[in-house]
């Protein structure tokens, strides 16, 4: 596991974690659907990356 790879995941998972802060806060819908979109990019760039598919 690389840094960059490291660092995509947890920033995915804190975007997760706004997620479910702002359903619970009852923010607008657009701005969950903007960190949703946001966070699965992150995730899936940062699992992307990782060693383990070669």
């Amino acid at each position: 596991m690389n840094g960059l790879s490291t660092v995509l995941i947890v920033v995915g998972l804190f975007l997760v974690g706004g997620i479910i802060s702002f359903v619970k806060q009852q923010m607008p819908k657009s701005l969950i659907v903007l960190l949703s979109v946001s966070a699965a990019m992150c995730l899936v760039a940062g699992v992307l990356r990782l060693e383990v598919w070669n």
